[in-house]
């Protein structure tokens, strides 16, 4: 079995929520995954700070975040404002916007996030297939930059190259398994002109890893995994959809038991960093609190 097809059958035990995945606003996929307890960017916040953090007092610069998978922008809004998964359910959730145009509520958005207090030692490039996700991120102000393109199918644009440059920490919570080795294949050479930024993807534990790993290997990069933890990604939509997810983690030797057999989806945590880095402190070290 080829990677793409055993990938494509990974997938295929998910839930498909496409239907909510690119609309002109975020209410739809925020109130179908609220019944979910989607949690995984909260859940990844406090590393993803803690990154940002060290990189900030490395480089002694503000920190340039490229999230992958980014969607409406719901890792930006938690970082550059330091909102809580909480707050964006209750925000999008609002009775106020239930009934408004979605040109309504980017509007409303952009005045929203504007009067919030904001990290402006951080930006936040987001890069999604989604095309309407992509724009309400960019339109409300939670993206600096959007880029709607599919790295599986398309090359990255040349315009897009000179801004990739600057990225100093590659973030996604859950688009590993959409997003291959063919993505990352493409993005390294634009992300690696200048200072080769840190990579930090959280991967549900259903798909491998390896490919990818060995990808950043060939561009100079370690990649370590945080042992010992697993984080919620969200429950599952369905007993069909967990008896579908435990039988691909049964094939790849991954034992269920106590984890992904109580009723949720979840991943672990792979940093990958120049082989420099690594040496001089691993992933344990550089996480402490």
């Amino acid at each position: 079995m080829s990677g793409n097809t055993a990938l494509d059958e990974i997938n295929e035990a998910k839930a498909n929520m496409d239907h909510i995945y690119d609309q002109p606003d975020p209410r739809a996929y925020f109130r179908e995954l609220r019944k979910l307890e989607y949690a995984i960017p909260g859940v990844a916040k406090p590393i993803f700070q803690k990154l940002i953090s060290k990189l900030r007092h490395q480089r002694n610069d503000t920190v340039h975040v490229l999230d992958l998978g980014c969607s409406y922008g719901v890792n930006a809004a938690l970082l550059k404002h330091d909102l809580s998964m909480s707050e964006l359910y209750d925000h999008w959730g609002e009775e106020v916007l239930a009934g408004i145009a979605s040109e309504e509520v980017v509007a409303s958005d952009l005045r929203y996030f504007s009067n919030l207090d904001e990290h402006a030692d951080i930006t936040m490039t987001g890069l999604d297939q989604a095309g309407s996700a992509i724009s309400f991120a960019e339109e409300s102000g939670l993206l600096n930059e959007g880029l709607a393109i599919n790295l599986e199918t398309e090359l990255l644009p040349d315009e897009a190259m000179k801004n990739l440059a600057l990225v100093d920490l590659v973030t996604s919570t859950g688009c590993v398994g959409y997003l291959t080795e063919k993505s990352f294949e493409r993005l390294l050479p634009a992300l690696t002109q200048g200072r080769s930024p840190w990579i930090g993807n959280f991967v549900l534990r259903m798909f491998p890893f390896d490919a990818i790993e060995e990808t950043l290997k060939d561009w100079g990069y370690v990649t370590e995994k945080l042992g010992g933890q697993t984080f919620v990604q969200r429950d599952f939509a369905s007993d069909e959809e967990q008896e579908q997810v435990l039988e691909q983690l049964c094939k790849r030797g991954i034992d269920p038991a106590g984890k992904e057999s109580e009723g949720q989806l979840l991943a672990e945590f792979y940093l990958s960093r120049p082989a420099i880095e690594v040496a001089v402190s691993s992933i344990e070290r550089l996480l402490a609190a």
